[in-house]
């Protein structure tokens, strides 16, 4: 059975009420979830599973097919179909992740609006985020401008929009990925996130409400990974 994504329409939900649809070893589905699982270059969520007095460590989170969402605990021991179960997000982790997914469509955004640039790999951590770019200048300078664009745009505190279009029509809209290899899901709608006059993505994870929660995006690292990759390294603080 299909797990419904609650983090797709609330990013800010921290609790949640669920009912245990299956264990196996220590794998916990429930039929519904507010856990991100590591998915779309983002970090999964972290937390607790409470069933009554009983507290459950969420040490990790995968997506299988069939968006299925699996929690995986420390320990599964009582736990059985049917259960009902409280979900507790680690906020402080989900926050960062947030804040660090948002602007990496502003840093998307701006590489592919000033060269072209299309990303192909990444990660987001809470500590950190890295990019790779399908770009062939090195300097460093381009790249410190680049951010400078990012945190003009953060200081603007431009709203972060959340909707659904029809697959055909998100499809029309130009730079709809930043992605150089990924296609788009085959499903009849696309979540869509917009940061206006700046951004306009499909994608899937969680993200702030506005660009001002992002803080200071800092420029950690630029690597040389080849002719066309270069790869950036970044935090935000505080």
């Amino acid at each position: 059975m299909k797990t419904e994504l609650l983090y797709l329409n609330n990013s800010y939900l921290k609790e949640f009420e669920a009912v245990v649809v299956d264990v196996v070893g220590n794998y916990v589905t429930l039929d519904r979830t507010a856990f991100h699982p590591t998915a779309g270059g983002v970090d999964k969520d972290l937390g607790l599973l409470v069933r009554e007095d009983v507290v459950y460590e969420v040490i990790d989170v995968v997506m299988e097919a069939g968006d299925v969402v699996k929690h995986v605990v420390r320990s599964a021991s009582g736990l059985s179909p049917g259960a009902v179960v409280r979900g507790v997000i680690d906020w402080n982790r989900r926050y960062r992740l947030m804040r660090l997914h948002t602007a990496s469509h502003i840093l998307s955004a701006i590489m592919y609006r000033d060269f072209n640039a299309l990303i192909t790999g990444g990660h987001i951590y809470p500590e950190y985020a890295r990019d790779d770019f399908d770009f062939e200048r090195f300097e460093r300078e381009v790249f410190e401008e680049a951010f400078q664009k990012v945190n003009d745009v953060v200081k603007q505190g431009l709203e972060v929009k959340i909707y659904w279009l029809p697959r055909d029509e998100a499809l029309r809209i130009p730079g709809i990925t930043k992605l150089a290899q990924k296609a788009l899901p085959q499903v009849p709608h696309l979540r869509i996130v917009e940061i206006p006059g700046i951004d306009i993505q499909a994608d899937g994870g969680p993200h702030i409400r506005n660009t001002s929660e992002i803080g200071f995006v800092r420029l950690m690292k630029v690597e040389n990974r080849g002719k066309k990759r270069k790869r950036v390294y970044y935090t935000i603080e505080p």
